[in-house]
């Protein structure tokens, strides 16, 4: 049965980094697409951050740009996002989810499975 458990959330400072994990027990991980979403308190579900299964491709929100770094290494099945300069606003709740070869990358809809999400808390 497939599953993704997230790891490597916690309470950093304004300015610090933190590299989230998703271990991912999903069929044909490598050609999956993955996905990082975040939800905030009384928020909605964001789109944080998108790789193709290659990992040659990758789409950020305009929020993260330049700060978020996706990655993954199939023989580990293993997808990150590292975080850099963290903000009090990126605290949330971080997802990551799976899907087979997608389009609409930044909508949560479309993805398959899902983990239960690791709290990342960015103190000013």
């Amino acid at each position: 049965q497939e599953h993704l458990v997230e790891s490597g959330g916690g309470l950093v400072q304004a300015g610090d980094s933190l590299r989230l994990s998703c271990a991912a027990s999903v069929r044909a991980f490598s050609s999956s697409d993955m996905g990082w979403f975040r939800q905030a308190p009384g928020k909605g579900l964001e789109f944080v951050a998108h790789i193709r299964g290659s990992g040659g491709i990758t789409h950020y929100a305009d929020s993260v740009k330049g700060r978020f770094t996706i990655s993954r290494d199939n023989a580990k099945n293993t997808v990150y996002l590292q975080m850099n300069s963290l903000k009090p606003e990126d605290t949330a709740v971080y997802y990551c989810a799976a899907a087979n070869f997608i389009t609409s990358y930044y909508s949560e809809k479309v993805y398959d499975y899902w983990g239960q999400g690791t709290q990342v808390t960015v103190s000013s």
